[in-house]
């Protein structure tokens, strides 16, 4: 059964694949071999996890990545999170009788932040299938069952509108003023040291009027292949952050990890194998305790345990009987019982 697991060393070769199939504007996992082993390290999945979806048919063949980072900006090392704030600034002349209302954008540097969402990528073959969902929640189950090692809130910093060329209207509008290089070699050295943005980067208020009709259309925007995911977290309580990134102007939405669908509704349950029925509603479980591992089946409720095909159990490797996290694939389609244990 496809499933979701933490990201190992052996992952690292499809881990590549993806990260070169993902196109520009795609900074959180990188193509190049060694920095995604660094990524794959014990210490880093502390601080940076990363979950893949896997389909053991395929020998264990990667299809595609969800991560998580426990906090943005790193006041040790000195490296902020950058984004500009969208703030409306007010004009008015009462000899002329003008009033006007000018968007403008603020440098915004946050060395102690809260936790983030992102390193979605999912193969174009296994799109529309469920698969996505699955993943992308995965990692909200994930926070649950750690919940500790997370800031009250979360975001995601979604990729703004970059062309098939690497060209983002909002870089060439702004962005290449300052930085003098192209977008691609900014967005990829952002992710390693982002000494360069202190340095570079006006501190002054950004007046979106003053930029070419193209950047100012782009703010705020995401990339077409971005949409089902921005979709996706607005359906489960996230809003937006009222900023945006300083390199291609993508959203960034945040929620209350607590207000969080998946977090909130998320139950603890013993899992047992067996028929859950044909009218079983399809429910993400996760491992509790552990190594992370998750799925999508139908499962049902007998009492105050959780009935699903052995083959789930079996993909979450946990054993006989284990203790999981459930919750509804999708919004109102939870039929636990009345009074649940909680996940927390």
């Amino acid at each position: 059964m496809i499933h979701v697991r933490e990201a190992q060393t052996s992952d690292r070769d499809g881990l590549v694949e993806l990260a070169r199939a993902a196109g520009y504007g795609f900074t959180t996992l990188s193509p190049d071999p060694d920095r995604v082993a660094q990524r794959l390290t014990p210490e880093a999945q502390l601080t940076r996890p990363l979950l893949v979806l896997i389909d053991p048919a395929r020998a264990g063949h990667v299809l595609g990545c969800a991560g998580m980072f426990t906090r943005v900006g790193d006041p040790v090392r000195a490296q902020p999170f950058y984004a500009y704030r969208l703030e409306k600034s007010i004009h008015q002349s009462e000899r002329l009788g003008v009033r006007t209302e000018v968007d403008a954008l603020h440098l915004v540097a946050q060395y102690d932040g809260p936790s983030e969402v992102g390193t979605l990528l999912l193969k174009p073959d296994f799109r529309g299938a469920g698969l996505g969902r699955l993943l992308s929640l995965s990692r909200f189950l994930y926070i649950a069952a750690r919940r500790q090692r997370f800031q009250r809130h979360v975001i995601a910093e979604l990729r703004g509108v970059v062309d098939a060329q690497g060209r983002s209207p909002f870089w060439e509008g702004l962005g290449r003023q300052f930085f003098r290089v192209e977008y691609d070699v900014a967005d990829r050295l952002s992710a390693v040291d982002k000494q360069f943005i202190a340095e570079l980067m006006p501190r002054h208020p950004i007046y979106l009027p003053l930029l070419p009709e193209a950047a100012r259309n782009a703010v705020g925007k995401v990339h077409p292949d971005t949409a089902p995911a921005k979709t996706l977290l607005e359906a489960e309580g996230f809003h937006d952050a009222g900023q945006v990134d300083i390199f291609d102007a993508g959203p960034v939405l945040v929620c209350d990890i607590e207000a969080v669908r998946t977090v909130r509704e998320c139950r603890a349950a013993i899992l047992e194998p067996g028929d859950p029925g044909g009218a079983a509603p399809p429910m993400l479980l996760a491992t509790r305790n552990g190594p992370f591992a998750a799925v999508s089946t139908p499962a049902a409720w007998r009492g105050e345990r959780l009935v699903a095909a052995p083959q789930a159990l079996a993909s979450l490797g946990a054993g006989d009987a284990p203790e999981v996290l459930a919750v509804a694939a999708k919004p109102g389609g939870d039929h636990a019982p009345t009074t649940r244990r909680e996940a927390g």
